[in-house]
């Protein structure tokens, strides 16, 4: 790489900038966060590193609220998105102090774009090392961006982040509905989310926004409940494949 990756604003002789990709690199490494779209709700998931056990664990969130009506996960460098939630809210009451209305998703979505934008072409900064997931509710319509560390930001039915996220997104194209209420919403996030968890619900914490933009922000028990659903489903399937060979079989 003959040094191109040692300098932020140094282009490669390839058209590569090096931070960059390393900045998209350490967010492939993050824990995965899942946002899915569904008709009246949106739902984001994340995987939850384990506790240890004097930790509280109220401090090792990786959901966070922007506003009363915008939510946030992330993957990547948890120091990072601090920095970057925190002047994400400061925006979003600026705002509305400005205005006198709540910013819209979109727009609080390419604010944080920009910022991280901002930190791809400057002298003696470095890019953040995360990507986001952002959900509300704009005109009573469900939203979910995501924006990535080059500054990138696009609008999804259903994404997913972090490790393993490749072979996440490929279960929701093949498992997503446009016109999912808010359980099935919930079980397509959770089961996409097993996909890589392999601790089951302890492990993943799960929040639900509404139409009417308030945010709830699932139990233990209740992420348990609809893991044991899966399960079950999981159960029933396997077993109808092991009688369709027998049915066969006895047909001859």
């Amino acid at each position: 790489m003959s040094g191109y990756d040692r300098a932020l604003t140094v282009f490669s002789p390839d058209g590569h900038l090096f931070q960059v990709e390393y900045a998209s690199e350490a967010v492939r490494k993050g824990t995965c966060a899942v946002g899915v779209r569904g008709q009246n709700t949106v739902v984001l998931g994340v995987e939850k590193k384990s506790a240890l056990k004097l930790q509280d664990p109220r401090t090792m969130r990786k959901i966070a609220m922007l506003d009363d009506h915008i939510c946030m996960a992330f993957a990547g460098l948890t120091a990072d998105a601090r920095v970057l939630i925190n002047k994400a809210r400061t925006e979003c009451q600026s705002h509305r102090l400005t205005v006198e209305d709540p910013a819209s998703v979109e727009y609080i979505t390419r604010y944080i774009a920009q910022v991280q934008q901002k930190y791809t072409q400057s002298g003696g900064v470095r890019p953040f090392g995360i990507s986001t997931l952002i959900i509300g509710f704009d005109n009573n319509a469900p939203r979910l961006y995501m924006t990535e560390p080059s500054g990138i930001y696009t609008a999804w039915k259903a994404n997913a982040i972090g490790r393993s996220s490749k072979t996440v997104r490929e279960f929701l194209e093949k498992n997503y509905k446009d016109d999912m209420d808010d359980k099935q919403a919930i079980k397509l996030t959770v089961k996409s989310l097993l996909e890589v968890v392999q601790t089951g619900a302890k492990n993943i914490e799960i929040a639900l926004m509404t139409d009417d933009g308030k945010i709830k922000h699932l139990d233990l028990a209740e992420v348990e409940q609809v893991v044991a659903e899966i399960e079950k489903e999981k159960e029933e399937e396997a077993e109808k494949k092991k009688m369709k060979p027998l049915a066969s079989t006895s047909s001859t």
